[in-house]
This record gives structure tokens, sequence and C-alpha cells, in this order.
């Protein structure tokens, strides 16, 4: 029998690995672009992210786990799925647009969308929330961070 973490497991990989179609050009934009003194954790960036997907994929674990099957299961799961869409979709789109102002606009509906959720899931479990912590930490830090670009990359708001 397939268990429900693999299956959460392997649709959060299909869905990071289905949003990764950066191309040479879009990493050229984002490298170019000024950022922050204070900036000085950029190299932790990828680090934090495995982070927060690992919190979340076991927050989701936790709630499928708690009621398996129901209705209000399958809507926060579809939830969680609608998050890491957002998430995965932030640097592509930004860059695709070649705009710090998209990025922030993505940024901000995840933080926003991830409060929402943390609040929907607390009432199914106070753990599953906990888990959720890290991203409504990290996202709105995230989400400043491209905002403060924009006055440094005046060309790419």
């Amino acid at each position: 029998m397939i268990k429900s973490w693999m299956v959460i497991g392997t649709v959060t990989l299909l869905v990071a690995f289905a949003g990764n179609w950066l191309t040479s050009d879009d990493v050229r934009w984002f490298n170019r672009l000024r950022r922050p003194r204070w900036l000085t954790f950029e190299s932790a960036i990828p680090f934090i992210w495995t982070v927060v997907f690992i919190c979340g994929g076991w927050s989701a674990y936790v709630v499928w786990e708690r009621n398996p099957g129901s209705s209000q299961t399958w809507l926060v799961l579809g939830l969680y799925l609608l998050l890491e869409i957002v998430t995965i979709a932030y640097t592509p789109v930004m860059c695709r647009f070649r705009s710090l102002k998209v990025g922030t606009m993505i940024g901000g509906a995840g933080a926003i969308l991830s409060i929402i959720l943390a609040l929907l899931v607390y009432s199914i479990s106070v753990w599953a929330s906990v888990l959720l912590l890290p991203y409504i930490i990290w996202s709105p830090i995230g989400t400043y961070t491209t905002w403060a670009m924009i006055r440094l990359n005046p060309e790419a708001e």
C-alpha cells in the first residue's frame, strides 16, 4: 500500500521540478540585480526553503493522517498544493516578467495564503499549524527583500 507521506513527497517534488523552467537569460537577469547590503544570508536561502518545504510537507502529512479521505482533508490538501504552486512560481514568473513587483505580489500572496492555511489547519491539528510557522516567518522576509530590491533596481520594477 502506498503511504500518505510518499504521495505528499512525490507531489511536492513533481511540483518543484515542474516549476523549474528558468532560462539562462532569466538567471542572468536575476543575478545582475542589485541586492540590499543587509542581504548577507543569500547563500542560506536554498537551505531555508528546504526546511520550509519539509515542514510544510510534514504538516500536510499530519492533516492527512488525522482524517484521511474526508472532503475537509482534501480541501485543505488542495490549499497546501496551491501554496506550493504559488511558492514555486515566484522565481520563474518574476524572472519571465523581469519584474520585482510581480515577485513581491507573488511572495505576498504566498504569505497571506500560508496564514489562512495555518488558521484552517489549527482546528485539525495544532502541530500541523505549528509546522507552517517556518513558512509564515520566512515568506514575509523573502517578500520584503524582493520589495526592497525594487528601489535598488528601478528598471526591474
